[in-house]
């Protein structure tokens, strides 16, 4: 499932989920006027050290396939094969979603 990025230190590459197109009495809200994504599935983990001594690995944290919420305006997007990604501090993932 690898895409050929491995992020380095304690960063979590993420592929973001975009959320369904939303209509607004029956008006389309165009790509310009939607928020940023704020979930999305880890696909690629950096480094697994601990955040701090006796604190846990990333890998105890998040794993890939999860799916997460991160920080709105945290991170770095990049484009490989034409799909967006998001390169994100371990900081910046805020919860796993669980079903």
């Amino acid at each position: 499932m690898g895409v050929g990025i491995k992020p380095i230190d304690e960063r979590v590459l993420i592929e973001p989920i975009e959320e369904e197109e939303r209509k607004v009495g029956g008006i389309i809200i165009p790509d310009t006027a939607k928020e940023r994504p704020q979930m999305g599935k880890v696909i690629a983990l950096g480094d697994d050290v601990a955040k701090k001594e006796g604190g846990k690995k990333l890998s105890e944290v998040v794993k890939v396939g999860d799916k997460v919420l991160y920080a709105k305006y945290g991170g770095t997007e990049i484009k490989h094969d034409n799909k967006p990604y998001l390169i994100v501090s371990r900081n910046d993932v805020l919860a796993v979603i669980t079903e």
